[in-house]
């Protein structure tokens, strides 16, 4: 089964919470920005975290496949 891995551009976050409402494994953190639960990820949670990634509205999440 394949891995991926998140990275997040936190520091351009606004917390608007799009990817909060889409996806399980993003949570608001006391920074009042979103933050995965979870950085690295298997092919079961693909699809809801890429939905998460496509809804921010600065393009900040990023997924990657890992090797």
């Amino acid at each position: 089964m394949a891995k991926y891995k998140i990275t997040q551009e936190v520091e351009k976050c606004i917390g608007c919470g799009a990817c909060i409402t889409i996806c399980d494994n993003w949570i608001l953190g006391d920074d009042s920005k979103a933050h995965p639960k979870k950085t690295e990820i298997d092919e079961s949670e693909y699809e809801d975290n890429k939905r998460a990634a496509e809804a921010c509205p600065f393009h900040i999440i990023h997924i990657e496949k890992i090797e």
